[in-house]
């Protein structure tokens, strides 16, 4: 995969305040049984697709390091997104998977290097 974007991320990412707004363990404001495994948030002051900031996974270290992305399809909302996966380790990218990979919405896991 092209090293520029994951420079470019990277740079997004660190040019960036990060919002957590729904911290580990939090509930899911639409979907009660569900959640959150690691911190969600955005990079403030970005636009996604849906007119908020562009969405981020944070991992238990805290870190700001991309490790990756992930690609979603979300048939509710009927559009698609990336979600940037910040210093995440392997079970963690796990759990974020089982948390979105629902019956309205799934995704694919872009590893950095891949």
């Amino acid at each position: 995969m092209n090293n520029e974007f994951w420079v470019y991320l990277q740079g997004l990412v660190d040019s960036s305040r990060i919002v957590i707004d729904r911290p580990k363990d939090s509930i899911h404001p639409r979907y009660p049984g569900k959640r959150y495994p690691v911190d969600y948030g955005y990079l403030e002051s970005t636009t996604s697709v849906d007119g908020g900031g562009v969405d981020i996974w944070l991992g238990s270290s805290g870190g700001r390091k991309v490790v990756g992305v992930l690609c979603t399809v979300d048939l509710l909302k009927r559009d698609t997104e990336i979600k940037i996966i910040l210093d995440c380790t392997d079970d963690e990218i796990q759990s974020i998977n089982d948390f979105i990979n629902t019956n309205q919405m799934q995704a694919i896991y872009i590893k950095h290097g891949a």
